[in-house]
């Protein structure tokens, strides 16, 4: 069963901003959840920078306090922002959290969180018909001096069939 509602983190927005690819997540998903911290982010500390602009005009996106008692002990393990996706996630059923933090992602994998990063979306973007090609987005972030592992970039370009 795909997930209908996803809560996204700051950096993925960015990235989805820098590539021009926001849309994506309406056309994915039913609904998109973002926690007060995650708009602070990137529309108000984040202002003039990539993405600031693009997540402020958004129509689709809806803000959500998580449970303070969900929020608590995640606070300590990630930053706010990540802490409040998780919690948000935790409790919202059917849903999934866009991360791409590492460590934050371990956290959502040992509560038993479904995730997925910038490149999941890119990919399931793909297999869904959205977008033909990957790649040129992967370098368009790159050139952006958006990090990702060249491991995880080689295992998502098999998937899809970009790379031999």
């Amino acid at each position: 069963m795909t997930k209908s509602v996803i809560v996204a983190d700051s950096s993925p927005l960015i990235s989805l901003s820098i590539i021009a690819q926001l849309e994506l997540l309406p056309q994915l998903y039913q609904r998109i959840l973002l926690p007060p911290a995650v708009w602070d982010e990137v529309t108000v500390q984040g202002a003039g920078l990539p993405g600031s602009l693009a997540v402020s005009q958004l129509t689709w996106l809806e803000i959500q306090t998580p449970e303070a008692l969900i929020l608590e002990p995640l606070s300590i393990l990630v930053d706010r922002g990540e802490a409040e996706a998780i919690a948000l996630a935790q409790s919202t059923p059917n849903s999934l959290v866009l991360l791409d933090d590492a460590k934050a992602r371990r956290v959502a994998e040992r509560l038993g969180i479904p995730r997925i990063g910038t490149l999941g979306i890119l990919r399931k973007a793909k297999k869904s018909g959205l977008i033909t090609e990957v790649k040129l987005y992967i370098d368009k972030l790159l050139a952006n001096g958006i990090y990702i592992q060249p491991s995880l970039i080689n295992a998502v370009l098999r998937d899809i069939g970009e790379i031999e």
